[in-house]
């Protein structure tokens, strides 16, 4: 699906971009009189910090992902840190919106509490905090400096900047290897999912009809290529094609081979774009599963730090 490129903002402008319609009608939610603010033209000027919001909308861009977003951005010229999307969380949730990253690690995301987000705004273009800081301070739900509890398994340093390719188009999930010092563990790990078929699929046999989310099997395409050695969790949401509905990314990576229960470590794609819950094996079918029926959402897999797992408790 081709989507329009996002404006080129003046310098010192942020774009605030709206990703929800309705019959072509952009919709904020409560979230511009929240932030505050007085409008010059299509710029919305953050009263206390100075910081020019220019609002940006085309249908087009209805059901964006924070992960598609880098792709938009014009070529030739210099490329902005940031974008905010107001996205269905903001809308219909009331959550806060998401600061995507477009220079450090391009693609992933944090949301930010409203009454925040000038002065976290102001802090960024100022340098005075980096997009890693974001990251690195979210609570569960994916919040920066949110009161959700501290995740267990915090998001891993960014890496030194590197090009991978783009991952397959799938309208399930991906199991994409990630570390290749154990074939043995590999082969037990497709062997403990069920095993993959010619075409590299999990789960391909499945009856949909019959599955129990609470102890569902994962249904994947497999991804068994040493271009992807090394990927983080935050540089997957840029990766994945917007043509199909991933359902999510899970990655076989060092600790995989390393701890009892093979965890994998599954990547948010459309929430918290990039951030990572790291489960089981055993239960990343289950997350899939929910996700796809939204049942449940991701959040309630990242487990919380001092907190035993819900599905850990007999």
């Amino acid at each position: 699906m081709s989507r329009p490129k996002l404006p080129r903002p003046a310098p010192g402008d942020v774009l605030l971009v709206c990703t929800c319609y309705e019959d072509g009608k952009a919709l904020y939610g409560r979230l511009l009189n929240e932030i505050g603010g007085h409008q010059e033209g299509d710029v919305l000027v953050l009263e206390d910090s100075g910081v020019r919001l220019r609002t940006v909308e085309d249908p087009g861009w209805d059901y964006l992902h924070g992960g598609n977003v880098p792709a938009l951005v014009p070529d030739g010229g210099p490329v902005p840190p940031v974008a905010v999307l107001v996205d269905i969380p903001v809308v219909y949730g009331g959550d806060g919106p998401l600061l995507v990253d477009l220079a450090a690690t391009p693609g992933r995301g944090v949301r930010v509490q409203q009454d925040r987000l000038s002065e976290i705004l102001a802090a960024l273009l100022a340098g005075a905090l980096a997009f890693d800081d974001l990251v690195r301070g979210m609570d569960r739900y994916g919040m920066y400096l949110g009161d959700g509890g501290r995740p267990a398994f915090p998001v891993p340093a960014a890496p030194p900047r590197r090009s991978f390719p783009a991952l397959p188009s799938t309208a399930s999930a991906l199991l994409v290897r990630t570390s290749f010092d154990d074939e043995d563990g590999w082969r037990a790990l497709l062997d403990e999912l069920g095993g993959a078929d010619g075409d590299g699929l999990l789960g391909a046999d499945l009856d949909e009809d019959e599955l129990d989310e609470e102890d569902a099997p994962l249904e994947a395409l497999v991804v068994d290529d040493r271009a992807f050695e090394g990927l983080q969790p935050g540089e997957v949401p840029a990766l994945v094609p917007p043509e199909e509905h991933t359902t999510l990314v899970a990655l076989a990576d060092a600790r995989t081979f390393a701890e009892p229960g093979r965890p994998l470590t599954v990547v948010d794609l459309y929430d918290t774009p990039g951030q990572p819950a790291v489960l089981p094996c055993r239960m990343v079918g289950s997350l899939a599963c929910n996700l796809e029926i939204a049942n449940m959402d991701f959040h309630e897999f990242v487990a919380e730090e001092g907190v035993e797992p819900w599905w850990d408790r007999s």
